[in-house]
C-alpha cells in the first residue's frame, strides 16, 4: 500500500522540489556571536531559507529593488540568473561574460555585478576580460554589451572579479587571474600583476598592485576608506587604504586577517558588503564575518558550503548570499 506521505516523497524527487531530506531539517546557518554589538545587527532569531539550486558557482549577488529581484552570476556556467519571488529561478542573461567563438573552460562568465547612476547593469565578465555595461533595459535583458574597460596601458586585464561605485559614478574594480584558465600561468596573462583598477569618465587608473589576489571591494560611508579583500591562501587578509581627495588609494594596512583560521577552514576572504553605519558583512572562511568599521570582528553567520558573496537588501534586513551550488536568503532581523 502506498501511503500519501511516501507518494508525495516520490513526486517531490521526480520534480526535483526537494532539495535534502537531511538539509531541510538541519539549520543552514549557525550564529557565533563574539561582540554584544552583533546581536543588534544579527537577530538570535535570524532564519535563512535556500532560494535556489543546481549552479556550478554562484557569484556576484545583486538585489534589484527597482525589479524587486535578485539576480547572480553563475560564473561557470557563463550566466545569470534572477530570482523572483513569484516564479522563483529563471535564467536572466546568456552569455553573460564570454561572448568568443573558441570553446574554453575555467570561469568564462560573469562575475561581479552592479548599477550605475542611471541604473544600468554593470557587470565583470570573465571570459571576455572586461567590465561593461549591458545595452538595454533590467526587464528586457540583452546579451549586448558596451565595453567600458578593457585593459590598462595596452595590456588586457586579466578578469575583472567585483566591483563598487563611488557616489560621483567612478568605478572601482579588482582583477585577479581566476577567469584565465591557467591563473598566473596561463600563457594569455598580459600584466605581470595583480591589479586593483578606477574607471572614471572614460580614464582607467592603476590604484595599487600590492594586493596578490585582489577580490571584493567596497566603500565605507563618506568614501574617506576602501577595503579590498584578498582571496590569497598565503595571505588571507581583508586590507583598508585611505582615500586621497583625487580618489587614489594611500595609507595601506590590514583591515583584518583570517590566516591563522584557514587551515581548520573552508573558503577564503571573498566578497563584501559595507552597511549605511560602516558595518562590514564579508564572505570568509565558513560564512560571513561582521565586522565593525574599525576592524573589530563582531561575530560570525556561519554557513554550511562556501559562501563567495552577499548583497543587501534595499532596507537592509536581509542578506543574499551566493553559496557555491545554490543561493540563500537570511532574514538578519
Amino acid at each position: 500500500m502506498i501511503t500519501w506521505r511516501k507518494f508525495l516523497t516520490a513526486a517531490m524527487l521526480l520534480t526535483g522540489s526537494m532539495v535534502n531530506a537531511h538539509a531541510q531539517t538541519k539549520p543552514l546557518i549557525k550564529l557565533q556571536p563574539i561582540d554584544p554589538a552583533f546581536n543588534t545587527l544579527v537577530s538570535k532569531n535570524a532564519k535563512a531559507d535556500i532560494l535556489a539550486t543546481g549552479f556550478l558557482w554562484s557569484e556576484g549577488p545583486l538585489w534589484v529593488e527597482s525589479q524587486k529581484m535578485f539576480i547572480f552570476s553563475d560564473v561557470k556556467a557563463n550566466t545569470i540568473y534572477k530570482w523572483t519571488q513569484a516564479k522563483g529561478k529563471e535564467v536572466y542573461l546568456r552569455p553573460s561574460g564570454y561572448t568568443g567563438k573558441i570553446p574554453r573552460g575555467g570561469e568564462l562568465g560573469s562575475n561581479g555585478l552592479g548599477l550605475n547612476l542611471k541604473g544600468q547593469l554593470v557587470l565583470c565578465q570573465d571570459g571576455d576580460r572586461v567590465v561593461s555595461l549591458m545595452d538595454a533595459p533590467l526587464d528586457k535583458p540583452k546579451a549586448k554589451y558596451i565595453k567600458i574597460a578593457t585593459g590598462y596601458n595596452g595590456k588586457k586585464f586579466d578578469s575583472p572579479n567585483d566591483l563598487a561605485f563611488m557616489s560621483n559614478g567612478d568605478v572601482y574594480f579588482t582583477d585577479p587571474p581566476y577567469g584565465l584558465e591557467k591563473n598566473t600561468a596561463d600563457p594569455l596573462k598580459e600584466a605581470k600583476y595583480q591589479g586593483v583598477y578606477r574607471i572614471s569618465n572614460g580614464k582607467i587608473t592603476l590604484l595599487t598592485t600590492a594586493i596578490s589576489r585582489p577580490n571584493g571591494i567596497g566603500f565605507f560611508p563618506g568614501e574617506k576608506r576602501i577595503l579590498i579583500s584578498s582571496s590569497d591562501s598565503l595571505k588571507a587578509n581583508w586590507y583598508v587604504y585611505d582615500l586621497d581627495k583625487s580618489g587614489l588609494l594611500t595609507h595601506g594596512k590590514i583591515f583584518y586577517s583570517a590566516q591563522s583560521t584557514i587551515k581548520h577552514n573552508n573558503g577564503l576572504p571573498d566578497g563584501l558588503k559595507i552597511d549605511k553605519q560602516g558595518n562590514v558583512f564579508a564572505a570568509g572562511p565558513d560564512g560571513i564575518w561582521v565586522f565593525s568599521s574599525a576592524g573589530k570582528l563582531l561575530g560570525k553567520i556561519l554557513v554550511d558550503d562556501l559562501a563567495s558573496n552577499l548583497s543587501f537588501s534595499a532596507d537592509q534586513k536581509t542578506i543574499y548570499v551566493t553559496n557555491n551550488h545554490r543561493v540563500i536568503r537570511v532574514r538578519l532581523r
